[in-house]
């Protein structure tokens, strides 16, 4: 009866002691970058640690936008008229990731541009993302109540 006890004992003992192993957590992130892709989408790439094994984290990336849409004619120019129109807002995109077995994600999340609105171009000319900027890039950890800031980010794609 002795031994049982003295087992059952063993076992809790261990066991106390290895529960707060497995949810200790110290979220942080490790890296973060951020860039402007082909269609003028806002990209940020990070890695968190410190989340504990198999977690499900949920992630949220804000941003303010400014786009400027310029027509183009058929020789891939910009005509010398006013016909362009600059756009801001505010961009976002969330999704949930699984810190998997070693309590780590890396991950990327993607959002933006604002779109042009009303604004359309004249017969024969193309509607086009002439630039895009991000600033106040922010990529938040909403399970973990912990935010990074992202350095800002634009790209020309027409000088117009």
């Amino acid at each position: 009866m002795r031994k049982l006890l003295f087992g059952i004992f063993l076992c809790l003992a261990v066991g106390a002691l290895a529960v707060p192993a497995a949810f200790a957590t110290s979220p942080h992130f490790v890296s973060t970058t951020g860039s402007v892709d082909n269609n003028g989408s806002l990209t940020v790439s990070w890695k968190e640690a410190g989340l504990g094994d198999n977690q499900l984290i949920h992630y949220t990336l804000t941003a303010s936008a400014t786009a400027t849409y310029a027509c183009i004619n058929g020789g891939g120019n910009h005509p010398k008229a006013a016909n362009k129109e600059t756009v801001s807002g505010p961009v976002s995109a969330s999704g949930t990731f699984s810190s998997g077995k070693n309590g780590n994600v890396t991950a990327s999340l993607t959002a933006g541009p604002p779109g042009p609105g009303s604004f359309a171009c004249p017969s024969g000319q193309k509607l086009v993302l002439a630039s895009v900027s991000y600033t106040g890039i922010t990529l938040t950890d909403t399970t973990n109540g912990v935010s990074t800031g992202v350095p800002n980010v634009s790209r020309v794609f027409f000088n117009v």
